[in-house]
């Protein structure tokens, strides 16, 4: 059985995250989304929490794919987690370049190896730092983020008083 990890912080989750995950979850076995915290940075918008329901809900058309929160190394939760494989989406060349060296990096350092999955479509080129700061400030980015997605930050703009 061949399983595959996705890691990112996913803060928020959006439809180039999605596409990566239907891709995944059709070449894996198992898929597990591995929403990423590192506690020596700030939480974001969403907790660990919160990105980890946002995701579970998002993805649960899915038979085969599931959602973890995990904190440390990468490598380290792969091989927690016991999957084969990383999973990464690339939306363009500075992607590229930089997932390429981070998959030498834990290819040196850990067990799993690294998949490169390129963004096509319309949410090819989609960041979450621009969708937060977007979200944040009243703009609609529901054609860019999975329903559940959309809610939460609806949610948590209006909490913010925006």
């Amino acid at each position: 059985m061949t399983a595959a990890l996705i890691p990112g912080s996913f803060d928020p989750f959006h439809n180039g995250h999605l596409a990566v995950t239907r891709t995944a979850a059709a070449l894996f076995d198992r898929v597990i989304v591995g929403v990423g915290h590192n506690p020596a940075k700030p939480s974001g918008l969403f907790t660990p929490e919160e990105r980890r329901e946002m995701v579970e809900a998002s993805v649960a058309g899915f038979e085969n794919v599931q959602v973890a929160v995990f904190t440390g190394l990468v490598t380290t939760a792969a091989t927690d987690l016991g999957v084969d494989c990383l999973v990464k989406g690339v939306r363009g060349a500075s992607d590229l370049d930089a997932e390429l060296v981070q998959a030498n990096t834990n290819a040196v350092t850990g067990q799993a190896r690294t998949v490169l999955i390129p963004a096509v479509g319309s949410a090819a080129l989609v960041a979450s730092r621009y969708l937060r700061e977007i979200g944040t400030r009243g703009g609609d980015i529901s054609g860019l983020v999975p329903e559940p997605v959309w809610s939460a930050m609806q949610r948590k703009t209006g909490a913010l008083g925006q």
